[in-house]
């Protein structure tokens, strides 16, 4: 063990946050902390480091336990620079590799025994600490995080917020604690650096806990997920996929469990009732004290409302949304890419990705005539209604209550009318004459949201939609999107959201360059990392012998055999991932159908037709999915020979 809360309790004003926490991290796990806006996240960690005290319950800590923070809020010395504050990190190294100097000095006057001996220690001290290869990890951490070395002499007075809080994250990977405290360690990061820091993050041989709402990062670092719901905690194994699939069937064996034992209490207390006073008097009276006793099963809480987001039925554009030719995007004289090409049909959505400062902002601005295009055509198709949502929230109004933001895209609109669709994104009650400027990041995400969606445009252009929700309100709205008639344009670094929206994927690249391709963001990831395997290939190819006379005829036979369909790349990889789907469910359903099998068998079961008749049921349907799940597996290996 490094840690544990036991029953922790904590109000903040009156308002209970945490009701009887208990968890324990041990060493080397990999673990995420879970739950919604205002759950208790944050203020876990602030327990844990001592920042703030629980009202009642223990955190116990081994003794010298090593905490790393991610601080929201870094602070560096005075002339500190990007290089010298990452090394900043190895202090002891440093004292260390002063003394030794000092001491070398000293030798080459007398070389004393107590010196010779004193320096050797240093030298196993400075080599168990990592001392001679200290500096080039601190590099390659910062060229990961996105500091190039021509940054590296910049003073941090000079960095944006961004930039020092990517600064404060090098430092803190470096300083070798015993357990990383990371709350939101993606926030400032663009695709490549948080790719980047998931594969330290796979490598790192010690503990970490991460509060995120990556869901796609979870999954890529975690092996233990604890959630955080109605003031408690869950700890459940595996990733964040896995612990919505654990978390679902642990909901459902409860919510059988509390039927059963309010059924049973039921016919108890009834038992109880009509007996009390007869001849069974003695029966019921025990059977009453049993039911003192009895430990109940808590009832499941039905999630908190997470959004309403659905999009209503929307005018049908033309077929060619957007059509984009030559395109060159920048400021003035300054280019940040050019020769883009692309067509964008009706109903599609584009995922646009790229680093910090590649354009991907710039072009969204571009394409919807905010700024002027340096070269180039931007063609929008016929009946395009177009919708702004911007990532800075810049079209609220910080004087207007929320009823009158709204009220700016529906002018003639009741208000109860109004008032009704903001409930649908959690503004009940008094919540619609609140202030906008007194509102938090979530509350003005859905409330420009809420704009957006009332206003009915058949085009969605979004910078950044997801950046102010919570994991339950990010899923309301890829549903919503998902089932959207209209056509989008997002730029988003939520790659599970990308997962789930996107049908095509427009990259600004690091050289300058656009990389354009058909299907979602893994898609896309899988085909990038396999590209300079195929580039090298086609190397190879250019340098093979001719083929032999033999090959020649054989080549020729075969052109006279008909031609069977070929897949295209993108065609190949969908099937390939539904195949590789189909076997990871098969053995899982075989497994329900074994359970099944042994539960028939059961006497309290087989004795209750109405249980038996339950339990038949499933096995049927179970065994029906597995037929259906191989001929599906036959029928696309087929295919894909």
């Amino acid at each position: 063990m490094l840690f544990r809360l036991s029953d922790i309790y904590k109000s903040y004003s009156g308002h209970e946050i945490l009701r009887g926490v208990t968890f324990q991290v041990n060493p080397s796990e990999k673990i995420g902390l879970v739950g919604r806006n205002g759950a208790g996240k944050t203020t876990v960690f602030r327990l844990i480091t001592g920042e703030e005290t629980a009202d009642s319950g223990d955190v116990f800590k081994i003794n010298n336990l090593k905490l790393g923070l991610l601080q929201q809020h870094v602070d560096f010395s005075e002339n500190e620079t990007v290089h010298t504050a990452a090394l900043s990190a190895f202090q002891r190294i440093h004292d260390i590799e002063a003394e030794m100097r000092r001491l070398e000095i000293e030798m080459a006057h007398d070389a004393t025994e107590e010196i010779l001996g004193k320096y050797a220690e240093l030298q196993i001290e400075f080599e168990a600490a990592d001392g001679f290869s200290y500096a080039a990890r601190a590099e390659a951490i910062l060229l990961g995080l996105g500091f190039p070395k021509e940054t590296w002499t910049l003073e941090t007075k000079n960095l944006s917020g961004g930039q020092k809080n990517r600064l404060g994250m090098a430092r803190l990977l470096l300083a070798n604690a015993d357990v990383l405290l990371l709350d939101e360690p993606t926030n400032h990061l663009d695709v490549q650096a948080v790719e980047w820091l998931e594969n330290f993050l796979s490598n790192y041989d010690k503990t970490y806990v991460i509060i995120s709402h990556d869901r796609y990062f979870l999954d890529r670092t975690t092996n233990k997920i604890i959630e955080i719901e109605n003031g408690k905690a869950v700890s459940y194994k595996g990733n964040y996929s896995q612990f919505l699939v654990e978390r679902e069937e642990r909901r459902e064996i409860q919510r059988r469990e509390y039927e059963n034992q309010q059924s049973y209490i039921k016919n108890t207390e009834a038992f109880v009732r009509k007996n009390l006073e007869g001849q069974k008097t003695k029966q019921a009276k025990s059977r009453r004290n049993m039911l003192q006793r009895l430990e109940r099963v808590e009832a499941v809480v039905a999630d908190k409302p997470q959004g309403n987001f659905i999009l209503k039925k929307v005018e049908r554009a033309g077929q060619n949304i957007l059509t984009v030719e030559d395109l060159a995007i920048g400021y003035g004289d300054k280019i940040l890419a050019k020769d883009i090409n692309f067509t964008l049909t009706r109903g599609e959505a584009l995922g646009v990705i790229g680093g910090n400062g590649t354009g991907k902002t710039t072009f969204l601005k571009t394409v919807l005539g905010n700024i002027r295009e340096i070269s180039g055509k931007i063609i929008w198709g016929t009946k395009t209604d177009i919708g702004y949502y911007s990532q800075n929230l810049e079209d609220l109004d910080p004087r207007n209550e929320v009823i009158q933001e709204l009220r700016r895209v529906a002018p003639s609109a009741e208000n109860g009318a109004l008032r009704s669709f903001l409930a649908r994104f959690l503004f009940s009650g008094e919540d619609v004459f609140k202030s906008v400027k007194d509102l938090s990041g979530g509350e003005k995400g859905r409330l420009a949201l809420a704009k957006l969606i009332y206003s009915n445009n058949n085009v969605l252009v979004l910078d950044e939609p997801t950046n102010h929700l919570d994991i339950p309100s990010r899923e309301a709205l890829e549903d919503a999107l998902d089932a959207y008639q209209g056509t989008i344009i997002t730029v988003s670094h939520d790659r599970f959201f990308l997962d789930k929206i996107s049908t095509q994927i427009f990259s600004f690249e690091d050289d300058g360059g656009i990389e354009v391709f058909d299907g979602n963001y893994s898609e896309f990831h899988e085909w990038k990392s396999r590209k300079p395997e195929d580039e090298k290939g086609k190397r190879e190819d250019n340098f093979r012998e001719p083929e032999t006379s033999d090959k020649e005829v054989f080549s020729k036979a075969e052109d006279q055999k008909p031609k069977t369909e070929v897949l295209s790349k993108n065609q190949r990889q969908r099937i390939e991932k539904r195949i590789a789907e189909i076997e990871k469910e098969i053995p899982r359903k075989e497994e329900e159908l074994a359970n099944f099998s042994f539960q028939m068998s059961l006497p309290e079961i087989s004795s209750s037709h109405e249980k038996l008749q339950e339990i038949t049921d499933k096995f049927q349907k179970t065994e029906s999915r597995i037929q259906a799940l191989y001929e599906e597996w036959e029928g696309l290996s087929e295919e894909i020979a």
